[in-house]
């Protein structure tokens, strides 16, 4: 009876190890689909090019937004917090576009943290002024753009990964090697 028990034992435990070791070859290969999108000529394009759209329209909805406030005498919280995200975002959403540029004339996109952290900071400060210019004009209208804004990241991302991470879509195209070429 023992060693029925110690069998089922040593059985489950097989299991689990086989278990772990998939979850790892599957980790791996994710993360080197992940790498080699990342190290993608063509991919590295298109998020240039992305960039340029969103950097341009919220450089442009931030001059439109902050517009009106310039001749206010005083701000409420909520315009004095807009303008303050915009005053943030502006420049930085100005520096970027310069940068893409560049990343564009290079064919290839930069992998400075510095440049990641102030694509983070001109895209949050930039949600921040939006949001806040939608509270100026109706409470309401603010946290339906907050809420929705969340919401539509949401659906951003799961078509990306999607799109990019799917195995039956990405293997009906095999990428031509160097060689190949």
């Amino acid at each position: 009876m023992n060693e029925d028990k110690d069998f089922l034992v040593e059985q489950a435990q097989l299991a689990e190890a086989e278990a772990e070791a998939q979850a790892e070859a599957d980790a791996e290969r994710i993360r080197q689909e992940a790498e080699d999108a990342t190290a993608d000529p063509a991919a590295q394009q298109e998020w240039i090019r992305q960039s340029n759209l969103i950097y341009g329209g919220l450089g442009a909805a931030g001059l439109v937004v902050v517009q009106p406030f310039l001749t206010e005498p005083s701000l409420d919280p909520s315009a004095t917090v807009c303008v303050i995200a915009f005053a943030v975002a502006i420049p930085l959403l100005a520096a970027l576009l310069v940068l893409n540029r560049q990343e564009e004339f290079r064919r290839r996109a930069s992998r400075s943290p510095f440049v990641g952290l102030a694509k983070a900071v001109a895209q949050g400060s930039a949600f921040v002024g939006i949001t806040a210019a939608f509270w100026h004009m109706s409470m309401i209208a603010g946290i339906v753009f907050l809420a929705v804004g969340f919401v539509a990241v949401g659906v951003h991302s799961s078509g990306y990964v999607r799109l990019e991470y799917d195995s039956k879509f990405r293997s009906r195209f095999t990428r031509r090697k160097a060689s190949d070429a």
